[in-house]
């Protein structure tokens, strides 16, 4: 009995030792305090330039000229010299009309205009020989005066002759239909052998200048002033025209470079707007008659102005602020903004080469730690679903 009893205790011991020993290992560990981390962020350095500054509108290109080509006589068209689209100079021959009546008629014209001046030759002589004759009394007062008055009457016919030949060759020009304008050839209405007349108002096509070319903008009238002093600068302004606008504000693809050229007379009482006018080089005819355009117009040039990205500066309660690196640390700056765009805003209260925050800030405080990152983020391509 007693070695079973001894037999039991030490099976006991044992099961009480394995028993804290399991206890002993599997216990949790004595919770650490947590010792802060520092807040990875990317920064940039105030940048020291020149900086246009710029003022954006919507416009639409037009024409600075545009003709439709019209019959000035009634008649047959007989030609037409040019193709739908084609480029053509001012001068060039467009079309014809049939001109076989006019010409006739400005023949008979010179035929009569050949006949009044052999009358007026021949008067001419006898007025001659009837003044010298006058002097011996060869013949009466009367009859030298009324060769006179004929030969007169002779050089007025004369005059008529010739303004029907000069109203006969204008006539005959307007068969020849000339381009008034350089420009491009419209869609054409009118097929030959149709029979014009000056009543008609579609006209035959149209001829429209695009290069160069206009472009009309609206602004708010309260840059009025600031229109004003472009357009007396001798150093005209620059505009730049772009199609297409991103939803991050950005202006597009350029499609030109002119110049301020006109302000209207009047600002619109209905809108609060004024127009402008803008003149571009169109050699490559990006621009288009119609074609609605973002139109942006440098208005000053701000010297060694102090530049960050968009996304450094932050908007606080009362106004704007940056997070500024000093050791590992941040620190709060507030700033004044100058001028801002797309791109980047002009600011006041920093010094050129500050280092600032330009990404991570919403986990930021004043004295937080942080860790500049050098490398871009790593972008995680989800894959493919089967």
């Amino acid at each position: 009995m007693r070695i079973q009893k001894k037999t039991a205790l030490i099976a006991s011991l044992l099961a009480v030792l394995v028993a804290l020993g399991i206890w002993y290992v599997s216990k949790p560990a004595t919770a650490k305090l947590a010792t802060p981390t520092a807040i990875p962020v990317r920064v940039v350095s105030v940048a020291e330039k020149d900086v246009p500054r710029y003022v954006t509108g919507i416009g639409s290109a037009l024409s600075l000229h545009s003709v439709v080509v019209r019959p000035q006589i009634d008649g047959v068209l007989t030609k037409i010299l040019v193709k739908e689209g084609q480029l053509v100079k001012k001068g060039d021959l467009l079309a014809t009309i049939d001109d076989r009546s006019i010409r006739a008629s400005l023949d008979q014209t010179r035929a009569q205009l050949g006949e009044s001046q052999a009358q007026l030759q021949v008067a001419t002589v006898n007025l001659k020989r009837y003044k010298l004759l006058s002097v011996d009394d060869g013949v009466s007062r009367q009859t030298f005066d009324q060769q006179q008055a004929l030969v007169n009457q002779l050089k007025a016919t004369a005059q008529g002759n010739q303004a029907s030949i000069d109203a006969a060759q204008v006539q005959l020009s307007y068969t020849q239909i000339r381009s008034p304008v350089t420009g491009r050839v419209g869609i054409r209405t009118v097929d030959e052998g149709n029979f014009l007349r000056m009543t008609d108002t579609q006209g035959l096509f149209t001829v429209t200048q695009i290069d160069p070319i206009a472009v009309e903008f609206s602004l708010p009238q309260q840059m009025l002033p600031t229109l004003q002093s472009l357009i007396g600068d001798p150093q005209r302004a620059r505009v730049k025209a772009y199609i297409g606008a991103d939803t991050d504000g950005e202006t597009g693809n350029l499609l030109g470079e002119g110049h301020l050229t006109l302000i209207d007379n009047q600002i619109s009482a209905n809108t609060g707007t004024i127009r402008a006018k803008a003149e571009f080089d169109n050699a490559e005819q990006k621009l288009w008659p119609g074609l609605l355009v973002t139109v942006q117009i440098q208005t000053a040039l701000e010297k060694d102005a102090l530049v960050v990205p968009p996304t450094v500066v932050q908007r606080g309660l009362d106004q704007h602020f940056v997070y500024r690196i000093n050791g590992d640390k941040v620190e709060i700056v507030d700033v004044q903004m100058v001028y801002q765009d797309a791109d980047q805003n002009i600011v006041k209260g920093v010094k050129s080469g500050d280092v600032l925050v330009s990404d991570g800030q919403s986990r930021l405080k004043p004295g937080a730690t942080v860790q500049i990152l050098t490398e871009p983020p790593q972008v995680v391509q989800a894959e493919p679903k089967p």
